[in-house]
């Protein structure tokens, strides 16, 4: 696979590294119990992670049933179960550390990783909640780390409504968890772009039982 990725000015020039988290989240507070915590650049160094989990996942493209047809996943993705041994260990550290930091809150700790590979601008998810599990009816968290070049994650109430999308930049090492009654009362995406982007990648860390 051939990257082209634009480095971010503020990114480190050493080899990744995890930030600390407490004191540095800033949490913005959503309406119906929801609530998306945000944090740039908290990977430095989060380019060279990229290349290597861009090289080192086994990607896989999915089809899926569209009301009368199959249609392409306009993404590549890759899922690591509580069992599987993630493919870096700097995925692993992360992972411990957004634990360490929402348990009190969470009430358990981060078990799985959905991996998720936009190729350009043409790569995109739709307007969606993570429901298929518990957080169709219970409060929970995702955890959302964004490498590669940055791409805008909305949020907006179910159903949306003028003037009510939140944008968030995402890539470059920045962290997004969204909790609460988020994934049920609210949703997100990453829509598809006509500008000149480069690859990105997400890893989504969850719950047992929150897909």
């Amino acid at each position: 696979m051939t990257l082209v990725v634009q480095p971010s000015l503020f990114d480190d020039l050493g080899g990744p590294a995890l930030g600390r988290l407490a004191g540095r989240v800033r949490r913005t507070v959503l309406s119906h119990g929801a609530w998306v915590d945000h944090l740039p650049g908290w990977l430095t160094g989060s380019d060279t992670l990229f290349a290597e989990l861009a090289t080192a996942v086994p990607w896989r493209a999915e089809r899926r049933q569209m009301y009368d047809r199959e249609v392409d996943v306009p993404r590549l993705l890759c899922f690591y179960g509580e069992e599987d041994e993630l493919p870096h260990p700097l995925l692993q550290e992360a992972r411990e550390a957004l634990s360490a930091h929402y348990g009190p809150e969470l009430g358990e700790p981060f078990r799985t990783a959905g991996l998720c590979f936009y190729r350009d601008g043409r790569d995109s998810v739709a307007w969606h909640g993570d429901r298929i599990g518990r957080g169709r009816a219970a409060d929970t968290m995702v955890a959302i780390l964004s490498l590669g070049d940055a791409r805008k994650l909305l949020l907006r109430p179910n159903g949306g409504g003028a003037g009510r999308t939140l944008a968030f930049p995402a890539g470059h090492g920045d962290l997004l968890v969204m909790g609460g009654s988020c994934q049920r009362t609210w949703e997100h995406s990453v829509p598809k772009t006509s500008r000149p982007c480069g690859p990105r990648s997400s890893v989504q860390f969850r719950p047992r039982g929150v897909l």
